[in-house]
């Protein structure tokens, strides 16, 4: 069984920064594309950024240049570096791999909560 485990959420104030790791763990194959969501109250989830296991990245615009993902293969491992934290980035953070066992398809973390407040 493939699981996802987050942490590195919390509380901070506007202009600082969190990382957040998100490791896999379980039987599978390989681990194409991680990725980072997130979901405000009352938003529909949305797509931080990505990686895939060439190393191409994307970000959403409105983090680009403030956070930076990175992924460790050798321990199924993605982080995501956030600074210049602001208010409106206050969201559950959800891990997301596409991981190939006997077939391919999504997995997601359980959440981890980022709030920036003053």
């Amino acid at each position: 069984q493939v699981q996802l485990v987050e942490s590195g959420g919390g509380l901070v104030q506007p202009g600082g920064s969190l990382r957040l790791s998100c490791a896999a763990s379980g039987s599978f194959f390989t681990i194409n594309a991680m990725a980072w969501y997130r979901q405000a109250p009352g938003k529909q989830r949305e797509l931080v950024a990505s990686v895939t296991s060439g190393g191409s990245i994307n970000y959403q615009d409105s983090v680009k240049g403030r956070f930076t993902i990175s992924r460790d293969g050798a321990k199924n491992t993605v982080y995501l570096q956030m600074n210049s934290l602001k208010p409106e980035d206050t969201a559950v953070y959800y891990c997301n791999a596409v991981i190939y066992t006997t077939y391919t398809r999504q997995y997601w973390g359980q959440g981890t909560q980022v709030t920036v407040s003053s």
